[in-house]
């Protein structure tokens, strides 16, 4: 009588399986035995799958420095005074928000940073020094995404690593030393990153507020630097697809940044000017 084995990768002995064969018991046992090892087996590999797609998975940090007196440009109902240096806008994980709605800002974990936060991390639109409602929605849009990570796990964490990617980067700085400062003349886009990209050895994301009805220039308003997880400069490349990814731009009102244009001069406003 012929016996055939079953297929290799099940890996059944011979005896097991006559012996099954002679005992309907045994053979109920070792069929229910090995639905649940395939049911298991196929759960997992369901788990796997939607472990890639979870919508708090990302895999780069845009570290995004915006340029007050735009800020202001764009909404100068409640703007006084603004910055004349560049600030920082936020510190975004690419394809993930609003991570733990249960994790609130508390700002007296961060009282030992105020100080550095209030002049690297300021809300340009509102100036009041105890006002902490731009740092509370980075952290609950943002931060707790990027909690993900060991060294931005907390909240002191985040804002204090952010401080220290700001004076590392020193865009200012570099700006500077490139010739590139706030003026009435216009720049070319093309000489500003290649300016930027030579000096970091990457490519930065620069967006600028549209020119208005009556303008010929765009205006610069925001650079962005974008990290590995292991907080290592790489360029900014624009992920296709997927409804997750994070819309690192800024909208006040009705005045939108975007993505330069590298044929359109280039404003780069030492003062705030209001069209009435």
């Amino acid at each position: 009588m012929d016996h055939s084995l079953p297929p290799a990768c099940f890996h059944v002995s011979t005896e097991s399986y006559l012996d099954n064969k002679m005992k309907p018991a045994k053979l109920h046992n070792w069929i229910l035995g090995w639905f649940f090892m395939a049911l298991c087996c196929w759960c997992t590999s369901d788990t796997f799958t939607q472990s890639d797609i979870h919508p708090h998975a990302w895999k780069k940090l845009y570290f995004a420095h915006h340029w007050p007196v735009t800020v202001c440009k764009m909404n100068a109902n409640d703007c006084h005074d603004p910055p004349k240096y560049w600030t920082i806008h936020g510190l975004w994980p690419d394809r993930a928000e609003d991570c733990n709605r249960t994790w609130h800002f508390n700002v007296t974990e961060i009282k030992d940073l105020l100080s550095d936060m209030r002049h690297y991390w300021p809300d340009v639109l509102h100036s009041s020094l105890n006002r902490t409602q731009f740092w509370k929605h980075e952290w609950d849009k943002h931060g707790t995404c990027a909690a993900t990570l060991k060294v931005l796990n907390s909240q002191k964490k985040y804002f204090g690593k952010a401080i220290e990617l700001y004076q590392h980067v020193d865009l200012n700085g570099c700006l500077l030393k490139a010739g590139i400062k706030p003026s009435s003349s216009y720049y070319k886009m093309t000489a500003i990153k290649e300016a930027l990209t030579r000096f970091y050895g990457v490519t930065p994301k620069i967006q600028c507020l549209p020119p208005e009805e009556g303008e010929k220039a765009q205006t610069i308003g925001q650079i962005e630097f974008c990290f590995t997880k292991e907080l290592q400069l790489v360029n900014c490349t624009t992920r296709e697809g997927g409804s997750n990814a994070v819309h690192a731009h800024l909208k006040l009102g009705t005045s939108e940044l975007s993505v330069c244009n590298d044929t359109l001069p280039t404003y780069y406003p030492s003062e705030v000017q209001i069209h009435k």
